[in-house]
């Protein structure tokens, strides 16, 4: 009897040190992110808008390009480090690497940082045809699970 008043004992306490470790996870974890136009900026003929975005406050931002197509919009996720391309086209919303020829940031780099599993995870984020907000929206809620843990300091 002493020995399953214990069991349950010990449960408890290690249930409730969890749940206290998983409520202070989700409390780190909620970044404030701000979505800011970039005005009066020549983008060239592919280009069409470039937003910066940062993830609370910090001075790391990463810059959105959006490049219209003939049947998709192309949204250029580029930092320093890495860079990725989110495609909105008949097939939906999602992520794919950035063509070889856009590539700014050296292959041996960005696949260092990027994360393979979660690059496959988001290669369709909705069916949907969605709207240029949702899009940014989706970018940026998103595209922390994209880093290897090592380097998600290269946004926050």
């Amino acid at each position: 009897m002493k020995t399953m008043t214990f069991r349950s004992a010990m449960l408890s306490a290690l249930l409730l040190v969890s749940s206290a470790s998983f409520a202070s996870d989700l409390k780190s974890e909620s970044q404030e992110v701000k979505i800011t136009p970039i005005e009066n900026l020549y983008l060239g003929k592919t280009a069409e808008k470039v937003w910066n975005v940062t993830y609370s406050n910090q001075e790391k931002p990463v810059t959105i390009t959006l490049h219209q197509e003939r049947h998709s919009k192309k949204y250029i996720v580029r930092s320093e480090f890495f860079e990725v391309t989110y495609v909105l086209n008949k097939h939906g919303f999602g992520v794919t690497r950035v063509s070889r020829s856009l590539q700014q940031v050296p292959e041996e780099i960005n696949s260092s940082v990027l994360n393979k599993q979660q690059l496959e995870n988001q290669k369709i984020l909705t069916t949907d045809q969605i709207s240029e907000e949702h899009a940014l929206q989706l970018i940026a809620n998103y595209l922390p699970d994209l880093l290897n843990e090592g380097y998600k300091h290269l946004i926050f």
